[in-house]
């Protein structure tokens, strides 16, 4: 098996460190000059090493100072398998930010199984931790079944998706969930207050009733800031 390039050799010798604790959040790494006389090798080579550990999330670089270990902020548990109201964002602060119509454009309408163009009340939510916000939440739902609901524009939705659709003899018997991630876009990393292209967890839900999708939604959160929790029940075994 031919020998790893020395770039990545020397990224090895400063990953074990930071994974082990040894060099906590804030530590200066060696600078480019440092790695190059220390490990007899260019400066390009030792500027690749550290790029490699900024690409893997471990170092960060500040323009005029260096490179340091970077701080694992995602300390924020957002639960999945909660169905109470305002589960998508718990357990942080809440701030709704409107519901209104809009023309389902054709992703849209493939996932709620819908005409192209068919309106769609769509509603969006931040959620906010230590004053700032973290992640986005974004739900549709056709119009034609929300209208009487308390997820029409103007009310304020106080029920979990499947009590108030309940409401209007909607009943919601499945949920299916794909989890993704992605580079931050434009508009989301405006409303988030981070650069876009930052790495975003990317929570795909959409509840059924029957085979009929009814309400379909885009959990949108800093993968720096949140991690997700799943909960299993386990069949149990007699003795």
């Amino acid at each position: 098996m031919a020998a790893k390039p020395r770039y990545q050799q020397i990224a090895d010798i400063l990953r074990g460190p930071i994974l082990g604790g040894a060099l906590p959040p804030g530590t200066r790494l060696p600078s480019r000059v440092q790695l190059s006389r220390r490990y007899a090798v260019s400066e390009q080579v030792s500027r690749h090493a550290l790029r490699l550990l900024v690409a893997e999330g471990l170092a960060e670089s500040r323009p005029g100072s260096g490179y340091y270990v970077r701080a694992t902020r995602a300390d924020h548990l957002l639960p999945r398998t909660g169905s109470g109201p305002g589960s998508a964002l718990a357990p942080l602060l809440v701030e709704r930010r409107g519901t209104r119509s809009e023309a389902a454009a054709r992703g849209l309408a493939v996932r709620l199984r819908v005409r192209a163009g068919e309106t769609l009340y769509r509603t969006e939510c931040l959620g906010h931790a230590r004053g700032a916000p973290i992640a986005l939440h974004v739900s549709w739902e056709p119009a034609a079944l929300t209208l009487n609901t308390s997820g029409a524009p103007g009310a304020a939705p106080a029920l979990s998706v499947s009590d108030r659709l309940a409401g209007v003899g909607v009943f919601v018997d499945r949920i299916e969930e794909e989890v993704s991630v992605r580079a931050l876009r434009g508009p989301e990393a405006d409303r988030l207050g981070l650069p876009s292209g930052s790495a975003a967890l990317v929570v795909r839900r959409t509840h059924f009733d029957g085979r009929r999708p009814v309400e379909t939604s885009d959990l949108i959160a800093s993968a720096d800031h949140c991690r997700l929790g799943y909960r299993f029940e386990a069949p149990r075994r007699a003795p």
